[in-house]
């Protein structure tokens, strides 16, 4: 058993198929690329030999929030939501993850413990780094270093966009709309008509903890949107149709 096999059946409690292939993989390429599957080749061939590709079947968990960092994962394919908080008590969404995302930067940095849950929202492919592996890595290239900074730069503009939903937004349209529009740049496809299209994950009482209000709330304003013209969903996805109206909301 590898390190990184070892690490995630721990962190994740469940038993996954740990294979080889390419850092910079074809389930990124089909949408942004990641911060580091875009490394120049030298560079991905030195986080080649510290990783391979684990799969996490659909609702499984990954890592859990207080959990001693002991790796970070990077995300080659499907997506994951991270939330705040116990279950027993109360949780709060704070984002989807998709592929080219990083999970555990800081926490694995700071040699911390994880600050969120991860939890699978489909099947998913990630690749487990070692968090001292990880750490070499970055002494031995100035590039990978740069790209880590980029990565937290990232993470704080995720945090400064949830705050800003919820304490500025003054209706649930206008939270909604927001969250609609943060989906669409952090997992979706930007179309050539100016629309945007991604996978529908969340369900709407997950939407609804997102926005501050209830499942109801959210089905109605939904609905009103769908009826406007600004949003369609089908076949489990999303697409917005005049981005425009929902950000003029905000």
């Amino acid at each position: 058993m590898t390190d990184a096999q070892f690490t995630v059946e721990n962190h994740g409690r469940h038993k996954h198929q740990t294979r080889q292939s390419p850092v910079g993989c074809a389930s990124c390429a089909n949408r942004r690329p990641g911060w580091f599957c875009s490394l120049g080749s030298a560079v991905l061939a030195d986080l080649e030999l510290a990783t391979s590709t684990i799969s996490l079947p659909a609702q499984a968990s990954l890592f859990t929030q207080g959990e001693d960092a002991r790796c970070l994962y990077l995300i080659c394919g499907g997506y994951l939501k991270l939330t705040a908080g116990r279950f027993e008590d109360r949780q709060m969404i704070v984002r989807v993850a998709g592929p080219g995302s990083m999970l555990g930067l800081y926490a694995v940095l700071s040699h911390g413990v994880y600050e969120v849950s991860a939890e699978s929202l489909t099947p998913a492919q990630l690749r487990p780094v070692e968090r001292e592996r990880f750490i070499n890595f970055l002494r031995n290239h100035k590039e990978a270093q740069m790209r880590a900074v980029q990565c937290i730069c990232q993470e704080y503009r995720f945090a400064l966009q949830d705050a800003c939903r919820i304490a500025l937004a003054e209706t649930v349209a206008a939270r909604l709309g927001k969250l609609l529009l943060e989906l669409a740049h952090q997992i979706g496809e930007h179309l050539d008509d100016g629309e945007f299209r991604f996978p529908l994950l969340l369900t709407h009482e997950e939407m609804a903890s997102m926005t501050c209000t209830t499942r109801e709330t959210v089905t109605r304003t939904l609905g009103q949107f769908r009826k406007d013209g600004w949003v369609s969903i089908e076949d489990s996805l999303v697409t917005l149709h005049q981005p425009e109206h929902l950000q003029a909301l905000v």
